[in-house]
């Protein structure tokens, strides 16, 4: 890490900290320095990077991980629903049994039950650690999504990633320490709140052809390099002559910094992003070509690239979950499009020794509802779809210090409501941040007058889980 090069500065920032204590210091310093620049974990480390596959719209465990027998019994039946009465349903008023689409089987030698829709998620079981009582706090996307990405439902704060990157820095002084793969549209699920800009998300989409820039704006054609160097260094010169006079300003700081990445990624980042020299094994193994899967397969292996390149966090977005109707047609069709990628990349990683040190979670916003959903009110059941369901779902960790092979967590017969091994979001971010070395209570930043973090004040780590 730079030192801080003017006294007045530093005399600044620690007048300005007293009475906040060494940890607001500790804060105020590190925005005065390079803010990506590589930090030390608080204890051992069992992962150095996260790629998170985030399944937007929220897949039916039902369905996919955690069939019931009771449900199966059920099927089309009327059932009498563990709900608080009050609590409105939309479309399932009926609560009508709706039995899983297809089979869910035992696989691999620790038995993890997953769908026959999933045959390449199937083949890495023993990989994974499936998660079976997961619990989030809002039936509704965008809220339970911001969640996930940022331990709060309303607030702006800073994304997940963005926190990663703030505790760690980057591994590659040329690209970001946070990369999103074709996020939401929700800016804030890969922002950095009031965290230094320098940790925000970058956008990133793969390109599908040569005239598609993988990040907006890139591209500078109007100065060859050695031009546009001299006139980044002469801005550059104008804006820290600017921050001198201002003594601190974290947005300032962020743009000196963001500027000097943004160079040197106009050479590190084309190069990355072209997957054509990775071999046709590979690609076939993620399934590019597919017509299926190809954008999500082109992803993922991006994914694998950048995480090996040295970036902390890569989050790739894939949506299509939100099955609402027709479930027994539509869920196929998004098991395929995100199956064989994101077991594609385990297999990768594992094939490269990456898994180890790398950990991979896989999760959407919530579940889905075990009885049927009927919008319409008159639809016969093969056509129902399933509503929201924050009070149980599935997610799967693997790699990164992860017990490999083993569900942990368990449902009511309903597959409503966690009977043991309950998971809340928090406990999963604060799982996360351990198996990177970092304690999720310590983790902070001093903001309106008080120190926030990314599990707010909850959170424990899920030791259950770790290998």
């Amino acid at each position: 890490m730079s030192m801080i090069t003017h006294s007045s500065r530093r005399d600044w920032l620690r007048n300005t900290a007293c009475g906040f204590g060494a940890l607001a210091f500790h804060d105020l310093v590190r925005a005065a320095q390079s803010p990506l620049a590589v930090q030390t974990p608080r204890f051992p480390a069992k992962a150095k990077r996260v790629i998170f596959l985030f399944m937007a719209g929220g897949p039916s465990q039902p369905d996919l991980f955690d069939p019931k027998d009771y449900i199966k019994r059920m099927h089309g039946q009327k059932v009498s629903a563990p709900i608080n009465t009050n609590e409105l349903r939309v479309g399932t008023d009926k609560f009508l049994a709706l039995a899983t689409h297809g089979e869910v089987r035992p696989r691999g030698q620790s038995g993890t039950m997953i769908s026959d829709l999933m045959p390449h998620t199937a083949s890495i079981a023993d990989e994974i650690c499936l998660l079976r009582a997961m619990h989030a706090d809002n039936n509704q996307h965008a809220p339970a999504a911001l969640q996930f990405h940022t331990g709060s439902t309303t607030d702006v704060r800073p994304s997940m990633g963005s926190w990663i990157s703030y505790g760690l820095g980057t591994e590659n002084q040329n690209l970001p320490s946070f990369i999103s793969i074709h996020p939401d549209s929700d800016v804030r699920l890969y922002g950095s709140g009031f965290l230094p800009a320098a940790h925000q998300g970058t956008r990133v989409i793969v390109p599908q052809d040569d005239k598609q820039s993988p990040i907006d704006y890139l591209k500078d054609t109007s100065a060859n390099p050695a031009a546009q160097r001299q006139r980044i260094d002469f801005v550059q010169r104008m804006n820290r002559r600017l921050l001198q006079q201002a003594e601190v300003d974290g947005r300032m700081e962020g743009m000196i910094e963001s500027m000097e990445i943004a160079f040197r990624m106009q050479t590190a980042t084309p190069e990355l992003v072209d997957i054509s020299n990775e071999s046709e094994a590979t690609k076939e193994l993620y399934g590019v070509g597919n017509k299926d899967c190809d954008k999500n397969a082109r992803a993922c292996l991006l994914a694998r690239r950048l995480s090996e390149a040295g970036v902390r966090f890569v989050q790739v977005t894939m949506g299509g979950w939100d099955h609402h109707g027709d479930i027994r047609t539509a869920l196929p069709k998004s098991c395929a499009g995100t199956d064989q990628p994101c077991a594609g990349l385990i297999k990768d990683l594992k094939s490269r020794g990456l898994l180890d040190d790398t950990l991979v979670v896989w999760s959407g916003e919530f579940g889905r509802t075990p009885w049927s959903q009927d919008l319409s009110g008159t639809s016969p059941i093969e056509k129902h779809g399933r509503e929201h369901q924050p009070e149980s779902f599935c997610s799967w960790m693997a790699g990164g210090g992860i017990k490999p092979g083993i569900s942990f967590g368990e449902t009511d017969e309903f597959g409503f409501r966690p009977v043991s091994g309950k998971v809340h979001l928090h406990d999963l971010h604060a799982t996360i941040l351990h198996q990177l070395g970092l304690d999720h209570e310590k983790l902070t930043w001093r903001h309106l007058g008080r120190d926030f973090r990314l599990t707010d004040v909850y959170g424990n780590v899920v030791k259950e889980i770790l290998a």
